[in-house]
């Protein structure tokens, strides 16, 4: 651990740690013998209007509505191919994700939903989606809200303009404000506002001033999340040192969110006590924990994804379809996912053994502020999770505390989240992401 800012982890094992199957399982036998009472379903839409300076998503820009409704057409294939892969399975979330999924148009979303209701009622199930400032218009709020969606995320990252800009990201103030309007008026249970920190020229002041212009719209969770300088995009080539920096202004946005009533769930989620019930349990940039209210589980229960750019998860095998970050790879790819007819197999992925399961439960437990249950985990593979990690360098360093019920990061602990997490990777996973190639 050389910083505290070494990797988000918002999924174990990362994509890049995905390589080719080779033969490549049929869905079938995939899903065979695994529970299916309470999964994730995430639909990736992989369109924007612009590309942040900070983006790492999987996703590309302008793209017309010839290309919308042929990726929706695919979406439409691979939905078919996976229900009758699945056989008899039931739904306890879902969540549209991206990308911004409301950059397609409303009689789009409503076909996106129609999709959906093939594997659940939407009405009956908490329904996540994010939005941005320019696509959250009122005709798309609005089929969203008919159709059941109860938690909108949306990202701010900044409350003024020119720290916006510094951050590659053409929006305005007033923008923003107009679109939290029609999505506080249309009714959502459920709004998170994501900020960022470590944007430069941000000071404690200005940030200080982004935290309470979200407060002003008493949104139910708040994510505060660290810039990232990240290969192949527009800030990856003015990186600089500022661990200092974002480090105070994490510890800042934390104590003022604290002091305004809200809970800590994670280093980066915040929420209000009482709200959140209706979450789909995800965040920017990707599924992540359940929350109170949902019956799905991070740590046990499965996840479909649909989409060229979504992962499933079954308790083996992790898999997705190719993972880029470069234009030019992501347009391909896409070109390719909206050409494709033979949706029926897995292609890329990750097999997880014993040990890389424990490390996945470990993880998805441990960077929660609720920590690891010692009881399930010894319930699910027959040892205490403490003999089978090394957590002492933790401990001794303040950011570990445990006793008979459970482990758990201290408050310091989880403001190292960023480096307790990558630090857990097996050599295995690291060994997979070191020698992938960023494309």
């Amino acid at each position: 651990m050389t910083g505290p800012y070494q990797g988000y982890v918002y999924a174990y094992p990362h994509k890049t740690a995905y390589r080719p199957l080779k033969p490549e399982p049929p869905l079938s036998e995939v899903w065979a013998g695994e529970d299916r009472d309470a999964l994730f379903l995430y639909l990736h839409i992989p369109f924007c209007e612009m590309r942040c300076g900070f983006c790492n998503l999987f996703t590309r820009t302008g793209a017309p509505e010839e290309l919308t409704g042929a990726y929706l057409d695919a979406l439409d294939r691979q939905a078919t191919a996976v229900r009758d892969a699945l056989g008899d399975a039931a739904f306890a979330t879902a969540a549209f994700g991206g990308g911004t999924p409301t950059y397609l148009t409303a009689p789009e979303l409503e076909r996106l939903c129609d999709i959906v209701g093939r594997f659940a009622d939407l009405a009956a199930i908490p329904l996540g989606v994010e939005t941005s400032p320019a696509t959250a218009t009122t005709d798309r709020l609005t089929v969203l809200a008919e159709r059941g969606a109860t938690r909108i995320s949306i990202g701010v990252q900044s409350f003024l303009d020119e720290e916006v800009r510094a951050a590659v990201r053409p929006q305005k103030r007033a923008e923003v404000e107009a679109a939290l309007d029609r999505i506080r008026a249309a009714g959502f249970p459920t709004l998170n506002i994501d900020l960022i920190y470590g944007i430069g020229g941000q000071t404690p002041a200005t940030w200080l001033h982004s935290l309470d212009a979200a407060l002003a719209w008493s949104p139910e969770e708040l994510y505060l999340y660290p810039l990232y300088v990240r290969p192949l995009t527009g800030l990856g080539r003015r990186a600089r040192d500022w661990d200092d920096q974002r480090l105070e202004l994490y510890r800042i946005g934390r104590d003022h969110l604290l002091g305004h009533g809200y809970e800590q769930v994670s280093m980066r989620m915040f929420r209000r006590p009482g709200a959140g019930a209706a979450d789909s349990g995800t965040g920017s940039p990707g599924p992540g924990p359940g929350s109170p209210g949902t019956e799905y589980c991070c740590q046990t229960d499965g996840m479909v994804g649909l989409g060229c750019g979504a992962r499933s998860y079954t308790g083996g095998l992790h898999y997705s379809f190719e993972y880029a970050v470069g234009a030019g790879q992501v347009r391909a790819i896409i070109d390719d996912y909206v050409r494709e007819t033979a949706f029926g197999t897995a292609r890329v992925g990750f097999a997880l053994d014993g040990d890389e399961r424990r490390r996945r439960h470990l993880l998805q437990s441990l960077l929660q502020t609720a920590g690891l249950d010692r009881a399930s985990y010894r319930e699910r593979f027959g040892a205490d999770a403490a003999d089978d990690f090394d957590l002492g360098p933790f401990a001794e360093r303040g950011w570990l505390e445990r006793d008979g019920a459970a482990l758990r990061l201290t408050p310091e602990g989880l403001a190292h989240s960023d480096a307790i997490g990558p630090a857990l990777f097996s050599p295995r996973v690291r060994a997979l992401m070191g020698a992938y190639e960023a494309r």
